[in-house]
């Protein structure tokens, strides 16, 4: 495979030799790549003249579409994607076709300069690479994202962070420990109808918060289970990695010849459904609002439908409530999407397409100077690659995007067992349930254990 002739190259000589360590077997059983880091990796800084180097880790549906926001944004922040990785070679091919079209356009020349990799170590074991952009099935995102930091990497996860709740706790420990850069691709924290509502909450505007109710989509259709032969383009091996072994069906996995919606999506042995999907979105602005970024409820309770959908397993409607320490309560329901504060005062309403309070001036308050004024971020991409340049915290970083996402696990886990659980946020484990704790994290298929 052909090394990319231009930016990486000049910035591999750079600074390849200035320092150097060998990269470390991250994952039970796996390959230990040799690698050298430059120093800017090896000491956390950037200098403001590098242009940062990124490469892609799933590069389907939304893996694309994440990686030309990576481009764009990055040609305003100088940074460039260098490497795409699938374990289809139809996407990583697309991918690298798109990515050297828009180079190629935007830079005004005939762009060459992608790799690509079928293995996502060896993508991680290249000195040059100062991030990567993580697009995986969500059964995936622990173990490609340890990966990664532990090999110097700053990381953009897609959400749900995790698969687990004991998984995202791994991941925050690895994240502190290589001092590394990490955003949770929970884009509303970068949207100002959120940001806006957030905000009248936090400064006590609607009074005293009662209730929250976050609204989520319903996933609905049916999954062929229908064995077929693997098509020869595909690693599925691969792509099943520490979830269960199961027989090859496209439903299970995605379209063989489009970017449409890939059937694992509905499949619970690698997602949760709308819960985490949806849910660490419209929950992860309920918990900016609510101020409990780095703790979570004390009870949780939830039922859900999961009619026969064939191979699509995960819930369709259902309906849980959370309560917290403090008394309030956040309910998480099927419905359209979107986050809704209620106070003793007043309330106040956030979508993707507006934000509504029950007073005018609950919207319109200037904030006084003893106010919280919560951080803006205009572009979620653009605020990742400013951290990563700065090493200042991103606006989703880990923690929060493990607090957000364990709320909805919690409600899948109150769903499968159908009754109400208590939970400690401090130790993270369930009060006197044994069973319930044994849902915390499922059996990694080897060699791919955290």
């Amino acid at each position: 495979m052909s090394r990319s002739a231009s930016l990486t190259r000049r910035d591999f000589v750079k600074t390849a030799m200035a320092g150097a360590l060998a990269a470390p077997s991250v994952l039970a059983g796996s390959t230990a790549f040799p690698a050298i880091f430059p120093s800017r990796v090896v000491s956390g800084r950037v200098r403001p003249g590098d242009t940062l180097a990124f490469g892609c880790i799933g590069v389907g549906r939304q893996g694309t579409g994440d990686m030309k926001e990576l481009i764009y944004r990055g040609l305003e922040a100088g940074a460039r994607v260098v490497a795409v990785c699938d374990v289809d070679s139809h996407r990583r091919d697309n991918a690298q076709w798109e990515a050297e079209k828009i180079y190629s356009a935007e830079l005004g020349t005939d762009y060459k300069g992608l790799d690509i990799y079928a293995d996502f170590r060896e993508l991680l074991a290249r000195p040059d690479i100062d991030g990567v952009l993580i697009v995986t099935p969500d059964h995936w995102h622990a173990c490609h994202a340890v990966a990664a930091v532990e090999a110097g990497k700053d990381v953009y996860l897609e959400k749900p962070m995790t698969f687990t709740i004991a998984e995202g706790r791994k991941l925050i420990e690895a994240v502190r420990r290589n001092k590394r850069i990490l955003q949770v691709g929970s884009q509303q924290r970068s949207s100002v109808y959120f940001r806006l509502a957030a905000e009248a909450v936090r400064n006590g505007r609607i009074g005293k918060l009662r209730t929250i109710t976050a609204l989520l989509p319903v996933d609905q259709g049916t999954g062929d289970p229908k064995p077929v032969p693997v098509p020869r383009f595909l690693n599925y091996d691969a792509w099943q990695g520490p979830a269960e072994e199961m027989p090859y069906a496209v439903d299970r996995v995605h379209p063989m010849n489009s970017l449409e919606r890939p059937g694992w999506l509905q499949n619970s042995r690698y997602t949760r459904g709308m819960i985490t999907g949806w849910g660490s979105h419209m929950v992860d602005s309920a918990q900016w609002g609510h101020g409990t970024d780095e703790t979570g409820p004390v009870t949780i309770e939830a039922k859900g439908d999961f009619p026969d959908r064939g191979l699509f397993d995960v819930h369709t409607t259902f309906k849980g409530e959370a309560v917290f320490a403090d008394g309030v309560r956040m309910r998480i329901e099927s419905g359209e999407a979107g986050v809704r504060f209620e106070g003793d005062s007043g309330w106040v309403y956030a979508d993707r397409g507006k934000v509504e309070a029950s007073k005018p001036e609950i919207l319109r308050a200037k904030p006084g100077a003893d106010e919280i004024k919560l951080p803006v971020s205009g572009n979620h991409m653009k605020d990742f690659l400013e951290a990563v340049r700065t090493r200042r915290d991103p606006i989703a970083p880990v923690e929060v995007g493990h607090r957000s996402n364990t709320i909805c696990l919690l409600t899948h886990i109150a769903m499968k067992l159908g009754r109400k659980l208590r939970w400690d946020p401090a130790a993270e484990k369930f009060i006197d349930d044994a069973e319930a704790d044994r849902m915390l994290d499922f059996p990694h298929r080897a060699p791919w254990t955290l």
